[in-house]
């Protein structure tokens, strides 16, 4: 990651909570490539990996970070909503109200 790239994003992170989501099954951007994304950031854990559920099964997993919260959507790929658009909509939702899913 560019220095001036990781500085911008490390100062956003620490004004404002941030919320990343990613399809599990995402070609273009990995979930594997968005995991070591935010490792170079160096930021703590605050709530570590679970599953959450949507309808009985598992919707997909979320990390919390300090300040940053990692959510990914079972069976999504790159665009969530036209893969799994209850999910998407679910996690959306949570994002709204201002938890996790």
């Amino acid at each position: 990651m560019c220095v001036r790239a990781r500085a911008w994003l490390i100062n956003v992170i620490k004004n404002w909570e941030c919320k990343h989501c990613s399809g599990d099954t995402d070609g273009r951007v990995p979930v594997t490539s968005s995991r070591y994304a935010i490792n170079k950031l160096q930021t703590s854990v605050k709530t570590p990996w679970y599953p959450w559920m949507y309808q009985g099964e598992v919707g997909g997993y979320v990390v919390g970070y300090q300040n940053l919260t990692f959510v990914t959507i079972r069976g999504a790929g790159h665009f969530v909503p036209s893969y799994q658009p209850a999910r998407g909509l679910a996690f959306f939702s949570s994002f709204l109200e201002g938890k996790l899913p």
